[in-house]
């Protein structure tokens, strides 16, 4: 099977969530601590079994998560955080989707129209650029010497998958929205380990920047990226590997 390739250079992008893992700790520390606050148990909070998924695998401890779950029935238990999405353009016409999760609407919308605006952006309708990605569930999976490509596919498809790509150090499974809890579970269970397990979004196309227009298309998104509001970050531009 086959299809676009999220995984390309996964040593480069692990070494590069290494390299930041203080801040994403804290936004899918934020994460799971929300979709805890309610129910505290995966094994029936599917949002929440995944927000520890995506949590373990960017190497996060499991003290670390255990606090965060912890967390929800402390100082979370009367805040009222919101899951908001923002589109836009960046330089050249690039296309920008920013998932955030905020207590405070009106501070968090401020300081994304700021950091568009100072870098090239500006901040468009609901719907502006969305329907140019697609969402879906992304699995993306250690190959092993102990894990063929065929058993690698042979689970992804038995457990629901709805494409699998054989990567030179990974194994990359799609999945639609709906099966990524289901997927990621089974798989969860078989003792593969994971590289990136979350679901989001995919540009359709993609295009090519560069120069001054690189450039600050780079530092938009690192702006955006350093927002501690902001969970997420998905556009369309080919970024060279090594700022991927």
């Amino acid at each position: 099977m086959s299809g676009h390739s999220h995984s390309a250079n996964i040593a480069v992008k692990k070494a590069k969530t290494d390299a930041i893992k203080g801040k994403i700790f804290t936004k899918v520390g934020r994460e799971i601590a929300v979709a805890a606050k309610n129910n505290p148990d995966p094994d029936t909070n599917s949002k929440l079994a995944d927000a520890i998924a995506k949590a373990k695998s960017v190497n996060m401890p499991n003290d670390n998560i255990k606090r965060c779950i912890a967390k929800a029935a402390g100082e979370l238990s009367g805040a009222n955080y919101e899951e908001l999405t923002y589109e836009g353009y960046g330089p050249a016409g690039s296309a920008i989707i920013i998932k955030t999760l905020t207590d405070n609407k009106n501070r968090t919308v401020d300081f994304v129209r700021t950091a568009m605006r100072k870098h090239g952006g500006s901040l468009g309708n609901a719907g502006c650029v969305s329907f140019t990605f697609t969402t879906m569930g992304i699995i993306v999976v250690e190959r092993t010497p102990d894990l063929t490509e065929d058993a690698a596919m042979e689970m992804a498809l038995d457990a629901g998958a709805d494409d699998f790509i054989a990567e030179d150090d990974a194994f990359e499974i799609h999945t639609s929205v709906s099966d990524f809890s289901a997927v990621r579970k089974a798989l969860e269970e078989k003792g593969l380990n994971f590289f990136e397990a979350e679901v989001t979004m995919i540009p359709q196309t993609k295009i090519t920047l560069e120069g001054e227009d690189l450039a600050k298309f780079q530092r938009l998104i690192d702006a955006l990226n350093d927002l501690d509001d902001v969970q997420d970050v998905y556009h369309n531009v080919d970024l060279p590997e090594d700022e991927e």
